[in-house]
């Protein structure tokens, strides 16, 4: 495996696809990157949307964030980046994202495949399953932009956590991170990856409905200002009506596995504790306030 797919994807294994938002109401918090109170009977849990990857001088934090970190015992991310090391993620690739008997230039469309010669190297990526050649493709224009995971909400509350003496608690593995991609069908598979190609080049399709790589600039800025109800149009669009496999792998089923966790901290535990997962798993019918409400906790916007 060659280093190029394989740091794509090491990337991504900080909650996979960047950037990606649904549409939310805006309310009168202060702008500010969003995050939601959730109350139980005798604990509080802080849902704060992340961005994996920003610009080294991004300015995110807040007086209400510093607080309510401050409060958290107990501290929840994705998954462990710490396990992120070249070796893991070279197992993880290797069982979960290679075909070795199909390559992508059996699976893409001609116009499609002529599209992604011109944007990678195909003898590093010919072996790639679909899944993996999109999610490494998507990342890269958010790099190169200046963008730095290390500089990213979850790796900087992570090593925060660590030295301050945080419990750290994750809802999944970057094993199982791949294991659900991996487990799409191959149809919904190339339908990801041609969405991606199809937004470099516009004249592919009639419309890109998905778009993993609209202006990286301008996503930090909104996200920054808490204004997820601008993000979503350009980012989801019609992904769960266009694409529905790739919708409940991503967002659906993860978001009940983890609002069925947080029930059952919020049930069973005293004190506070925050939970930074990206913004996409925030917003709309299936994000995690949405759901937590669905079960009875009082949830409310602080940012």
């Amino acid at each position: 495996m060659s280093r190029s797919p394989l740091a794509g994807l090491a990337a991504l294994t900080a909650g996979f696809l960047l950037g990606l938002f649904a549409t939310i109401a805006a309310s009168s918090a202060h702008a500010a990157p969003a995050m939601w109170r959730v109350t139980g009977p005798r604990s509080e849990v802080y849902l704060f949307g992340t961005l994996h990857a920003l610009q080294p001088d991004a300015q995110w934090r807040t007086p209400a964030y510093d607080a309510a970190y401050a409060r958290a015992s107990t501290v929840w991310f994705e998954a462990d980046l710490g396990t992120a090391d070249p070796a893991t993620m070279g197992m993880i690739v290797s069982r979960y994202g290679v075909d070795p008997e199909r390559g992508l230039s059996e699976k893409l469309a001609v116009a499609d495949l002529t599209a992604l010669k011109g944007e990678a190297d195909m003898d590093r990526i010919e072996h790639l399953r679909p899944w993996a050649a999109a999610l490494m493709l998507s990342m890269q224009p958010v790099l190169a932009k200046g963008a730095r995971m290390d500089s990213g909400v979850d790796l900087i509350v992570t090593r925060q956590a660590r030295s301050g003496g945080k419990t750290i608690r994750t809802f999944e593995t970057l094993e199982e991170q791949a294991r659900m991609f991996a487990s799409l069908p191959e149809s919904a598979e190339v339908q990801y990856l041609a969405d991606v190609i199809h937004e470099r080049h516009p004249t592919l399709a009639k419309r890109v409905r998905f778009n993993p790589n609209a202006s990286a600039a301008a996503f930090e800025k909104q996200w920054l200002a808490g204004d997820l109800a601008r993000l979503g149009p350009g980012l989801m669009g019609g992904l769960a009506h266009d694409n529905p496999a790739l919708y409940d792998v991503l967002l659906k089923r993860r978001n009940l596995t983890w609002a069925d966790k947080l029930t059952a901290e919020l049930a069973a535990t005293e004190g506070v504790e925050l939970v930074n997962v990206g913004a996409l798993h925030m917003v709309g019918p299936d994000g995690l306030p949405a759901l937590l409400a669905a079960r009875g906790f009082k949830v409310e916007r602080v940012q």
